[in-house]
């Protein structure tokens, strides 16, 4: 399921996650990102806490999908923070079932279920999960449930034939612009930036964001 807010387009869409500081926020949303991801992961050093408010959200364009990301939450607690901040997404981080993707689903919230990629891409351990999610997020195995700053082999999801679009995470940077660029992955939907794009965990450094949109946008 493609929000409302956004329409077909040739290329990924992107996502900017973890954000935290309200002046931060302003100015990544000034690149006009099509996703903005807030953490509510206590364990995460980009937890958003108790800090983030409607009104802050409420600010943004409001072309930006505003997602929460959770790790094993109770289903009731994602839902409650969907309605008390205005979430148009969640982003499902830990190891959550399909009947709790299912549950937000038929309460009307847009599911990311997010997966660890290593060596190999278990398609066993997805299939569940289809009909369950709107989308699937493919991040780097590691310490944490994400934002562990590494890449892992994309070449992995080159035969990848389910029918649910994904999220490419995992130690996304500038670097890797170009070939991120001529990827042509299916079911690639968008792009997950984090970490290798911080000055302090939380705090997106607006210009290397800035460049690494001009290089990944297509020229009108």
């Amino acid at each position: 399921m493609v929000p409302p807010a956004l329409a077909a387009t040739p290329a990924p869409y992107l996502k900017v996650c973890g954000m935290r500081e309200p002046e931060n926020m302003a100015a990544i949303a000034a690149l006009h990102p099509d996703f903005l991801g807030f953490i509510f992961y206590p364990h995460s050093s980009r937890y958003v806490g108790e800090q983030l408010v409607r009104a802050t959200l409420e600010q943004l364009p409001p072309h930006i999908q505003k997602v929460g990301v959770f790790v094993d939450a109770p289903v009731a607690e994602v839902q409650a923070r969907v309605t008390e901040l205005g979430l148009n997404l969640v982003q499902l981080h830990g190891h959550e079932p399909p009947a709790d993707c299912q549950a937000l689903r038929a309460a009307g919230v847009p599911v990311i279920k997010a997966f660890p990629v290593g060596d190999t891409l278990d398609v066993a351990v997805l299939l569940p999960y289809v009909g369950s999610c709107d989308y699937f997020l493919f991040d780097t195995k590691g310490g944490q449930p994400g934002g562990n700053g590494t890449a892992f082999n994309w070449d992995l999801l080159a035969d990848y034939n389910l029918p649910v679009p994904y999220f490419l995470a995992g130690g996304l940077e500038l670097a890797q612009a170009e070939a991120l660029r001529n990827l042509r992955l299916p079911g690639l939907f968008a792009l997950d930036l984090n970490s290798r794009f911080e000055t302090a965990p939380g705090v997106k450094d607006p210009e290397r964001l800035r460049q690494m949109f001009a290089a990944l946008r297509p020229t009108a």
